[in-house]
């Protein structure tokens, strides 16, 4: 038997594991020259074979390469890669992590509607949607308990196009309990937008608890490097817009776009529509939002992501290991008069733990912060005495990095929003790397060292 493409046919094995699919998935060779990498493809514009090509392309008849701000082939292979990692049905990258959340959101929400979101997220990202919404007349609903269900229910109304949350949010590091969460949206005819960046596709899957939609600052654990701004939208395929509770709440998806030959996404593309998968979400952020909106990403940055995947499970066991070590620590030193609290939802103290070990068996994440009596200046001498630990506005790399939230991050929140949150005056949050632990350790135990002499001046 020969094969039919050139590389690993992915599609033809679904029985592939996670370690499989983040190397082979989304390419299987170029037929012209046989490249074992996906390559870079630095245009902006693509021929057409005719010009009967061309017009079924723009009337979304035809599938192939338009225009690199719609689509591009180095971007399509990661797309798809990182879509069958987390289990959905299409994806698009986009410039930023931020640019994917708000490119899901305006494809869901339009000016009069509300986002119900969990109050535990970052900073940047209620940033976003408290008040950059705000201004496009979307309001967006905060509960304050993310996990009393009951919150989400009574922000809920006819006008409410999402919800939204972080499955591990940055820094607090608590856990969204997905599945009833999902439960409650889907019973109101809302889909479920889930932020998976901190625990990645390898630690969780949450289109398996019920999550519609799954984003991604791709800049982070996904790319691992710290080389390249991107973010990833997965669409997972399952949400109806045009079932009867749904309908009301997208007319976008339930009537002719003017603006694209009067197409109509949930009909034309959704649970009944000729392609033989639900990609109503997905074609319409595509199409519509992309196409308008212009959150294009480089293809330089899509082939940096892309070689991060590859190893992203060998990576985040190490990063795990490293962080459990370094928590423990941490949490050892708590009573001292120094470490106030450790917060890392996988440490068996955490009121987070049976929640992490629900979603995040493995473990919840590299993230974790502490806090440090004597606020601001203890705070400011850890950080300062670090040599190994960058002091970088980044997580997710393979190098440990250390922040101080209140004055950098999350510096553009009011104090009783950085309370809300879990943020102190001494709160350090660490993103634990995959160097020798012993380093890590010795390096924060200098930091600590440095706090407790702030402390005694």
């Amino acid at each position: 038997m020969y094969k039919t493409t050139i590389g690993p046919n992915w599609v033809d094995h679904p029985e592939w594991g996670f370690d499989t699919l983040q190397i082979h998935a989304g390419y299987t060779g170029d037929p012209t020259t046989g490249t074992q990498t996906v390559p870079i493809y630095a245009t902006n514009a693509f021929h057409f074979p005719s010009v009967e090509s061309a017009a079924a392309r723009f009337a979304l008849q035809e599938l192939g390469p338009i225009y690199s701000r719609l689509g591009n082939p180095t971007n399509d292979a990661l797309e798809a890669r990182i879509a069958a990692l987390e289990g959905g049905v299409g994806a698009i990258a986009t410039g930023s992590g931020q640019a994917a959340i708000t490119l899901a959101i305006l494809t869901l929400a339009s000016k009069g509607q509300n986002v119900v979101a969990s109050n535990s997220i970052y900073g940047g990202t209620f940033n976003l949607l408290g008040h950059t919404l705000d201004r496009l007349g979307i309001e967006v609903r905060f509960v304050d308990n993310p996990r009393d269900i009951s919150q989400w229910a009574a922000r809920t109304d006819a006008n409410t196009a999402a919800y939204y949350g972080e499955l591990v949010p940055n820094p607090q590091g608590d856990v969204l309990d997905l599945e009833p969460l999902a439960q409650t949206a889907h019973q109101a005819g809302v889909p479920l937008v889930v932020d998976n960046t901190v625990p990645t596709p390898y630690l969780c899957h949450p289109i398996e608890f019920g999550a519609d939609i799954v984003v991604h600052s791709a800049t982070k654990y996904l790319g691992g490097h710290g080389s390249a701004m991107l973010g990833i939208v997965v669409d997972s395929g399952r949400f109806d817009y045009a079932a009867a509770k749904a309908a009301p709440r997208f007319p976008g998806f339930n009537t002719p776009d003017p603006s694209y030959h009067g197409v109509v996404y949930a009909r034309d593309f959704g649970v009944q529509g000729a392609l033989g998968a639900n990609l109503a979400f997905i074609l319409k952020a595509r199409v519509e939002g992309q196409r308008d909106l212009g959150f294009v990403a480089s293809p330089f940055a899509v082939w940096a992501v892309g070689l991060g995947v590859d190893t992203l499970s060998l990576r985040m066991e190490r990063h795990i290991a490293n962080t459990r070590r370094i928590a423990e620590f941490l949490e050892s030193q708590v009573g001292g008069g120094l470490v106030e609290t450790v917060r890392w939802s996988s440490l068996p103290s955490s009121p987070f733990y049976a929640l992490a070990q629900k979603y995040t068996p493995k473990g919840c994440g590299s993230l974790l912060n502490f806090d440090l009596a004597g606020g601001l200046e203890a705070g400011k001498a850890f950080i300062n005495s670090l040599e190994l630990l960058a002091n970088v506005a980044n997580i997710g790399d393979v190098r440990s990095l250390a922040i101080h939230p209140a004055s950098t991050t999350h510096a553009q929140l009011t104090t009783a929003e950085l309370l809300a949150q879990g943020i102190t005056p001494g709160t350090v949050r660490l993103s634990i790397g995959i160097e020798d632990p012993k380093d890590i350790l010795a390096d924060i135990e200098r930091g600590l060292a440095a706090a407790r002499q702030a402390n005694a001046a």
